[in-house]
């Protein structure tokens, strides 16, 4: 062979690629050097979120595609730079964001299920403490505040500070009195089952202010509060509103998507409130909206406002829908306020966002295209719920799993920990292999650095291509790496002194020691990048991590098994170095066979 031609092929590559790195990058000279680092490695937070479907099963790959692409849409119309959300398996999404961002990384992955729907009752949510000392304290006459006006950014939004509890639901809507009921779903009737006799007391509530006020009804309903939220989700809504155990507390820890059916009544609280709403089925939903900004809320001072445009058809269920609050068609709204002109009660229409009411002004007049979100928002939650609008409802419920913050100072503290066992696993491996291999040693020495030196090249072109990031998990996957290259040199070395052993000189030993090592060392390498790819496959996380570190430092390393290992030792076979049994490395082996070879002419000669 010519290793001219491989050393010069290896050279070629190299000067390619950091060509590439160096003349392409941007910055300074040490900056263009820099991989991209992990958020576990420079500070930041994950969150990965879980898909929940009905059946258990995995979502279609197509929605949860879907998913990512709006909750990154949302992630980078927050304003955190350099987020990254990618799916992981065939349930998972991974939103990994630099900084200390836990309130934002959690909501953007929300449902952000929009629903515009009539109040028409409200109850108020009793406290604990007074649920155990009732008085007849609970109040029956609503006043809200709080109106809406047709011109286009002209809305307020009301806190309720009382509650109005009526004895019976209005015309044409649910009763929160007893009234035959449908048969319950399964769900459902393992929670009745659970409550006992408290679903029965609950069932003939008639008056909801005046359940407060009865030691005795009180003390029969305090099962309802040993329910989890999900149970909470799938009680009657009539009982959601009527029992003061069920507060609203638990209203709001419902799983996300509880109250998204618009051919539902549902039950709801107002953000940062203790009063629950009985709502009307949605007659307008978030898909209606042809966008949602934020904007300062000038009636208002230094307040942060969300304003609505509907699309055509929105437009036209829009009109209709203030149309009947303004008029409160039918009497349907029992909590009501003054119109500010014309005299008359106008009805609220709630702004529910997943399981909450963000606000729920009184519609002051009938409403067309142009109208808006206020309810002391900030400017970050304003813009959090107009991109949430804006980008429209995930198709998938996710739950939330892992939350991971990794601090800028530990996140160094990691780096400099993985970077020194790196440097330390690489040593003992060069001592070792100049302790046994002594002149050979060299050899495995330049391979190892040529190859970090690779790999080095490699994290900074791909960080640059495809946001390939140097984590935690990436630098165990290559210091596991090291291993496997010294498994190749041992391969070889070892066939080499068995070739040796049978009689043939150093020079014809490596040729044919490299022959009969090769296959072995490219199996190996090959089960190892097999299962790092299978790893890669089926992993999650810092997983991933690991196993595409693993493969690529392995696959790098067979390069330059091939490249440089096999024809440095060509090389080397050619000089006196090598025959020397204290230099070379291959001590006794070649000691023994000059010993041998005298013996062998001698028995030979007598033979003849």
């Amino acid at each position: 062979m010519r290793p001219s031609r491989y050393l010069f092929t290896l050279a070629a590559i190299f000067v390619v690629l950091f060509g590439v790195v160096l003349g392409f990058g941007s910055g300074s000279f040490k900056e263009r050097l820099k991989p991209k680092l992990g958020l576990d490695l420079v500070g930041g937070t994950t969150l990965t979120l879980v898909a929940k479907t009905l059946d258990g099963a995995p979502p279609n790959a197509d929605s949860l595609e879907q998913a990512r692409e709006i909750i990154e849409k949302r992630v980078n119309a927050s304003g955190v730079a350099e987020a990254e959300v990618v799916t992981e398996g065939n349930s998972h999404i991974v939103i990994s964001v630099p900084g200390q961002n836990n309130d934002t990384i959690r909501k953007v992955g929300t449902a952000a299920q929009l629903r515009f729907r009539k109040v028409l009752v409200a109850a108020q949510d009793v406290p604990a403490a007074a649920a155990a000392n009732p008085t007849p304290s609970a109040s029956a006459s609503p006043n809200p505040s709080g109106s809406a006006s047709p011109s286009p950014s002209a809305t307020a939004s009301p806190k309720p500070s009382a509650t109005a509890a009526p004895a019976a639901a209005p015309s044409g809507s649910a009763s929160a009195s007893p009234s035959p009921a449908p048969t319950p779903r399964p769900e459902q009737a393992a929670v009745l089952k659970k409550l006992g006799s408290a679903a029965a007391v609950a069932q003939q509530i008639q008056d909801p202010a005046q359940v407060a006020s009865d030691p005795a009804m009180m003390a029969a309903l305090e099962p309802f509060r040993k329910l989890t939220p999900a149970e909470v989700a799938v009680l009657p809504v009539e009982m959601q509103l009527a029992v003061p155990q069920v507060t609203c507390a638990m209203l709001n820890d419902r799983p996300a998507g509880s109250v998204e059916n618009v051919n539902e009544f549902a039950v709801a609280c107002e953000d940062g409130s203790n009063t629950k709403l009985f709502l009307d089925k949605a007659k307008v939903v978030g898909t209606d909206l042809a966008s949602a900004a934020a904007n300062i809320d000038t009636t208002a001072g230094s307040s942060w406002k969300v304003d609505l445009t509907f699309n055509s058809e929105g437009a036209k269920k829009w009109t209709a829908l203030t149309r009947e609050a303004f008029n409160n068609e039918g009497q349907a709204c029992q909590v009501t306020q003054p119109a500010k002109t014309g005299g008359g009660q106008v009805c609220q229409v709630a702004v529910v966002l997943d399981n909450t009411v963000v606000s729920a002004p009184a519609i002051q007049a009938v409403l067309s295209t142009d109208s808006e979100i206020t309810g002391g928002f900030n400017k970050t939650s304003a813009t959090l719920l107009a991109n949430q609008l804006k980008f429209g409802a995930l198709p998938i419920t996710f739950d939330p799993g892992e939350l991971q913050t990794i601090s800028a100072t530990l996140g160094t503290d990691y780096l400099q920990a993985g970077l020194l066992a790196a440097g330390i696993g690489m040593l003992l491996v060069i001592v070792y292999a100049f302790f046994y291999y002594r002149l050979l040693g060299s050899v495995i020495t330049l391979s190892l650095l040529l190859s970090a030196l690779l790999t080095f090249g490699m994290l900074v072109f791909l960080g640059r291509q495809m946001g390939l990031t140097l984590t935690l998990a990436s630098i165990a996957g290559f210091i596991v790496s090291l291993g496997v290259a010294a498994d190749s040199f041992v391969i070889y070395f070892e066939r080499l002194k068995d070739e040796i052993r049978e009689g043939r000189s150093p020079r014809s030993a490596v040729p044919r020691a490299w022959v009969r090592a090769r296959r072995t060392i490219i199996t190996a390498n090959a089960v190892t990048i097999l299962a790092a790819v299978v790893l890669y496959i089926v992993g999650v996380g810092s997983v991933k991590g690991f196993a595409f570190a693993l493969g690529l430092a392995t696959s790098l390393d067979l390069l330059i098994v091939f490249l440089f290992r096999h024809p440095m030792m060509t090389m080397l076979a050619r000089t006196p170095a090598f025959l020397s049994p204290r230099v070379s490395g291959l001590g006794r082996v070649l000691q023994h066979a000059r010993e041998d070879a005298p013996a062998s002419g001698t028995t030979r000669a007598k033979e003849a």
